[in-house]
């Protein structure tokens, strides 16, 4: 059986399925579904001909029974007055690769419930349920039918009944700031009285749990809403007219995901989201390549340039052609031109008027894509939008042509701004406009770093040219803000980055930048390096200027680290307090780890049984200096290297209040 090949997994999966033929079923009849570990348990049931699941661990209630079912507008409600008409069961054990990944191989493996509905208008209503070692997806299919065609979703009646007051990690939903850019907030579950937006964290002794969704494609984004004590329900985000989903039959919702494990780190590693998605739909991945990057980027929010073409422009052919240069010099993948087009001018956050294809003078585009090329540098295209989508969509194959005239294949979006008419970043209109802009891209062979996105849901298995993406307060919230404590960090790979890969642009050297007032960077030197390790993103930034890298030790790390990856481990981690991540190579034999904290200093042990076995490492460490601390001495940090360690071996790393340590394993062959 383990040398059975994908295809072979699958023929037996079918023959399972073939084998266990949908049957007739009783009106009160309950079913159940459990992971092929027999550990999770799902458990279906009509109750006054209302659909319930439930969930459970073991013999640990997770999820209550909690009900299922939708809203409709101006017809009755597609909830109650059902029978169960068949139902069928089947099983899955496939691996799949990945062309870039926290890991290469990914094992899809669960079972499934499916379970066919017929209500008393003799409306047609099918659930379907996964269930994996790590937790359970399930989601709404509405077949092609006579008694419902084209029809609008008002609300969606999922809920998620927990059935003990946990620990919550979690960001409100319909807030003032932007789209998902908060910090995290820590309560209770019965504790939180807003809508809030997912992935939502939660945590007790010996239990984590994750809700989230997977593969949203034309429908609303879901966020949760308490509807008192214990019990949250789906609260899809609305068109501007109020209407949640506008839809019509056939219909698939995206998957409800509930991811469980016993620590926090289960829930980093879990393949979920990503096997709840379809496979890859692009016949060649050839030219899809993870990698890190610089650009003019750090330097507007300094202040230092500007966006739009002046006396400070950032974005000008001298500039770029000098970043392309650096970037040679250190091996990196691209350079990204920010406010290379016309339409900056003003204040373009208000429903920017942005020209897609024409260049500020400034910025030769055919010279420096040219240049790039010579220099073995991909050029990296920037569109913002300011909000203003209609402009955008009129522009996009234009915009994309001209990428490809350019053999340009990287491209940032950006959306700042509250978008068009009262839509939102997570509603049904945006959700549909990212998606174009993602096939659009995969048809002219461009990968992309989006902006103020709409939510990750694992998309990026069927479109893997959807490589990373913001959704998440980062490194610019430091240069004109209160910043983000040294907590941020240790929270969200916990929960942001349960998601998908987050574009955090670390990499900050001149940590204590004089721009305006005390703005600063909250975290050591160290730490800095570290987060390469610790925040998944397969384009990653180096985000400080050029100056602040040149001949400074600690960037040999930035050098080094890749983006891409064979195996991940969480060796340790809180939420909140600290973690410490390892991460293999998929190019070589080196391993790399990330180890951070938040204000308080912390000693962790690190056990190296991950390097393989019968090998000898030499460990090249980049740590917090013995007087670091990131408030009042952050740029003191060391290097050191310990020979001959291996897979028996535990270092001992001390991390500074705000600290971190990053780590090289690369193999010695003298073993000495």
């Amino acid at each position: 059986m383990q040398n059975m090949n994908q295809s072979s997994f699958r023929i037996l999966a079918l023959a399972l399925h073939l084998l266990i033929a949908p049957c007739a079923a009783s009106k009160d009849r309950t079913l159940s579904v459990t992971s092929p570990d027999g550990s999770l348990k799902v458990t279906f049931e009509l109750r006054e001909k209302i659909p319930y699941y439930s969930l459970s661990k073991n013999e640990w209630q997770v999820i209550q029974p909690s009900k299922l079912g939708f809203l409709l507008k101006n017809l009755p409600a597609l909830s109650g007055t059902f029978e169960i008409v068949s139902s069928a069961s089947s099983s899955v054990d496939e691996t799949w690769t990945q062309p870039w990944g926290e890991v290469k191989q990914v094992r899809n493996h669960h079972n499934q419930l499916l379970v066919h509905l017929l209500d008393g208008m003799k409306r047609k209503l099918s659930i379907e349920f996964r269930v994996f070692n790590d937790g359970m997806g399930f989601r709404y299919h509405v077949p092609a039918q006579k008694s419902l065609k084209d029809f609008v979703i008002m609300d969606e009646l999922t809920e998620f009944a927990f059935a003990q007051d946990l620990s919550a990690w979690w960001i409100p939903a319909y807030g003032d700031e932007m789209d998902s850019e908060y910090l995290y907030n820590n309560s209770r579950l019965s504790e939180i009285k807003q809508k809030v937006t997912t992935p939502v964290t939660l945590e007790s002794p010996g239990l984590v749990v994750s809700i989230h969704e997977a593969a949203l494609v034309d429908y609303a984004g879901m966020a949760l809403e308490n509807m008192g004590g214990l019990k949250f329900k789906a609260d899809l985000v609305p068109w501007s007219d109020g209407e949640r989903v506008k839809t019509s039959a056939p219909m698939t919702s995206p998957w409800r995901t509930i991811q469980v494990g016993t620590n926090a780190g289960d829930l980093v590693t879990s393949p979920l989201i990503l096997n709840l998605n379809e496979p890859c739909r692009l016949n060649d991945v050839s030219w899809i390549k993870p990698g890190k990057y610089m650009g003019v980027w750090w330097g507007m929010h300094l202040q230092r340039n500007t966006w739009e073409q002046g006396p400070n422009h950032g974005a000008t052919t001298a500039n770029v052609k000098s970043l392309i240069d650096f970037a040679s010099a250190h091996k990196f993948a691209g350079v990204l031109a920010e406010g290379w087009n016309e339409g900056w001018e003003g204040d373009w956050t208000q429903g920017g008027n942005f020209n897609f294809t024409k260049s500020y003078p400034d910025f030769d585009l055919a010279a420096l894509s040219k240049y790039a090329r010579e220099k073995n540098i991909a050029l990296i295209a920037h569109h913002e939008t300011g909000g203003n989508v209609s402009n955008y969509e009129r522009q996009l194959d234009d915009a994309f042509r001209l990428l490809r005239e350019h053999d340009i294949h990287y491209l940032k979006t950006g959306y700042v701004n509250k978008l068009p008419a009262g839509e939102r970043h997570q509603g049904q209109f945006m959700v549909r406009h990212y998606h174009k802009v993602m096939e659009t891209a995969a048809k002219y062979k461009v990968m992309l770093d989006v902006h103020e996105p709409v939510k990750d849901t694992g998309l990026r298995r069927t479109f893997p040219n959807m490589m990373t993406r913001e959704g998440a307060r980062g490194t610019e919230y430091e240069a004109w803000s209160s910043g983000n404590p040294p907590s941020h960090t240790t929270i969200l790979p916990f929960t942001r980055c349960l998601a998908g890969p987050l574009d955090y642009t670390p990499g900050i050297f001149d940590i204590l930048f004089k721009n305006r007032g005390s703005f600063r960077v909250h975290t050591t030197l160290a730490k800095q390096l570290a987060l390469y390790v610790v925040l998944y993103s397969p384009l990653h930034m180096a985000a400080d200027l050029p100056e602040n890298y040149n001949g400074h030790p600690a960037f040999k790390f930035i050098e080094d680290v890749p983006t891409d990856w064979e195996y991940t481990r969480v060796v340790n981690g809180e939420i909140g307090k600290f973690v410490t991540i390892a991460r293999k190579d998929r190019h070589s034999n080196q391993w790399f780890v990330g180890s951070i904290t938040n204000e308080e200093p912390r000693e962790i042990s690190l056990p190296l049984d991950f390097l393989d076995q019968g090998k000898k490492y030499t460990a090249e460490v980049y740590t917090d200096g013995q007087n670091a601390d990131f408030s009042n001495n952050p740029l003191d940090f060391e290097i050191r290297h310990t020979a001959a360690v291996d897979n028996q071996t535990t270092l001992k790393l001390r991390l500074a209040p705000g600290g971190g340590t990053a780590i090289r394993f690369f193999e010695n062959t003298t073993g000495k």
